[in-house]
């Protein structure tokens, strides 16, 4: 099963300030995760401060794709994520440093030898992940939680993975807020 395309549609101002569409059409980033096949991320939109700049400039998604959001700016975005496999259970845990790679940010992988998921990852960041389809369940250091369509999930800089134990594929809708660790947590965090 595969999930439609997402259509797009981009908001902007003509030279008299009247609000005019941009663009109307398909994203023009959607990128196939080669070390995990089935993982699609579909770009939506970025901002790369806050408050953010409102002008007509260059689309902001297109280019490489990259994990987590600008220090100070958003990342909007769907993800399609394929059921778990025995297969990726097994010998996950060996191809993520190069899943990461290809999503730009290495660093976030966390995962070890005793980590309960091989997806295992953490972003300096807030992120909120809604179920739009499927079922998901959310992998913490200590819990898990199964997720529905409508659930929604307040990632605060947490290690955590997305495990697809439905046998069908999920996709999610992702916003994620760039952010700073609280000092004490930042060492706590190192000391791991």
């Amino acid at each position: 099963m595969s999930f439609p395309p997402i259509h797009r549609v981009v908001t902007g101002h003509n030279a008299q300030g009247e609000a005019v569409v941009v663009s109307d059409g398909p994203l023009p980033t959607v990128a196939h995760i080669a070390a995990i096949p089935g993982t699609v991320f579909h770009e939506v939109w970025s901002t790369y401060s806050s408050p953010a700049r409102l002008d007509n400039g260059a689309d902001p998604t297109v280019g490489p794709v990259v994990l987590p959001p600008p220090a100070q700016g958003t990342r909007m975005r769907f993800v399609d994520i394929p059921p778990d496999t025995a297969e990726f259970l097994a010998q996950g845990h060996a191809r993520m440093q190069e899943a990461f790679s290809q999503i730009g940010d290495v660093d976030a992988s966390t995962v070890r030898a005793h980590s309960p998921h091989p997806l295992m990852h953490r972003t300096e960041s807030v992120d909120y992940g809604v179920v739009i389809e499927g079922e998901m369940t959310l992998v913490l250091d200590t819990g898990e939680v199964l997720l529905k369509p409508g659930s929604v999930v307040v990632q605060r800089g947490t290690n955590h993975a997305w495990a697809n134990r439905s046998g069908k594929p999920c996709r999610m809708l992702f916003v994620l807020i760039g952010g700073q660790y609280e000092d004490s947590l930042a060492h706590a965090i190192a000391a791991r």
